[in-house]
């Protein structure tokens, strides 16, 4: 009886954001939007960072990596979400929900962690100026960035090979615009909750440990800084660290969307190095344009 419910089909449908109606598509040109401004902030962002010398410091090497997976996690779905809107058809494969899957995942997790580091690393611009050239060597940067690929890479690998291994039963209808693992668990015709259980004290733990040593560094900076003399200090220090706080990652189209677009103005373009570079890069353009 059970396998008979068993879906011979290996395609998932998705459950779309939006409709062809006039509403919904004043919805999908302001996400088409957003996207490409998102995408085109974080490239520039990295652009800058790889291009003028006095970016390269950790503080931007380590948001360069943070605006490389800002353009990696909407690329996962919002594509996928315009390209079945202009079709009028929401399948996704088995495979194409798997790779789907992962990715969000490695971005996920891998942005967690590589904020964490961020954080660290401001905290021991502040607190510990003196020592900032040893404990933030190129060495230990490289170590960060790949701690937090790796961190994603491994979650990611452990927690889709495991889901998709699950049966699934007749209904492929995932109640999401895309592949997410609570969603799709729902659909399968094996018992998930000793999974699901242990899915919720790793999520608990993943999103726990990071956000631990960012409340921990700041909470060092801040005091830091409330002990500092200088205005002029205090506000640089606030300026260069207090944006850590303005970004929800929480929800699920607010992190695929919108936080990658705010993300190259929240953390760099309001900073006068990132200003800086971007005023003189323009300029070599409009120099050889003149040429």
């Amino acid at each position: 009886m059970w396998a008979s419910n068993v879906s011979t089909t290996s395609d998932f449908t998705l459950v779309g954001l939006f409709s062809h109606t006039g509403p919904h598509l004043i919805l999908f040109f302001l996400v088409a939007t957003m996207f490409t401004t998102g995408l085109l902030g974080n490239t520039i962002l990295i652009f800058l960072i790889a291009t003028d010398s006095r970016l390269h410091t950790p503080m931007y090497f380590l948001l360069s990596q943070l605006s490389l997976l800002d353009i990696g996690f909407p690329l996962v779905t919002i594509p996928k979400m315009v390209a079945d809107f202009l079709q009028e058809r929401n399948v996704i494969t088995f495979g194409g929900c798997a790779t789907q899957m992962f990715f969000l995942m490695l971005m996920g997790v891998s942005e967690g962690v590589l904020l964490s580091f961020m954080s660290y690393d401001r905290y021991v611009a502040v607190c510990h100026p003196m020592h900032y050239q040893v404990l933030m060597r190129g060495q230990v940067c490289l170590v960060m960035v790949g701690a937090s690929w790796f961190s994603g890479a491994l979650v990611a690998s452990i927690q889709t090979s495991i889901t998709m291994r699950f049966p699934y039963c007749a209904s492929h209808t995932v109640d999401h615009f895309f592949c997410e693992l609570p969603a799709l668990l729902k659909l399968s015709c094996a018992d998930t909750s000793t999974y699901e259980l242990a899915l919720s004290v790793s999520g608990v733990l993943i999103l726990l440990l990071p956000l631990s040593l960012v409340f921990t560094s700041y909470g060092h900076v801040l005091g830091a800084v409330l002990h500092m003399r200088s205005a002029e200090a205090r506000h640089k220090a606030f300026t260069t660290c207090s944006s850590h706080m303005a970004v929800d990652n929480m929800v699920s189209l607010f992190y695929s969307l919108i936080t990658p677009t705010l993300n190259p103005l929240i953390y760099s373009l309001r900073n006068r190095e990132v200003r800086m570079a971007f005023v003189k890069a323009m300029g070599r353009a409009n120099f050889r344009v003149k040429q």
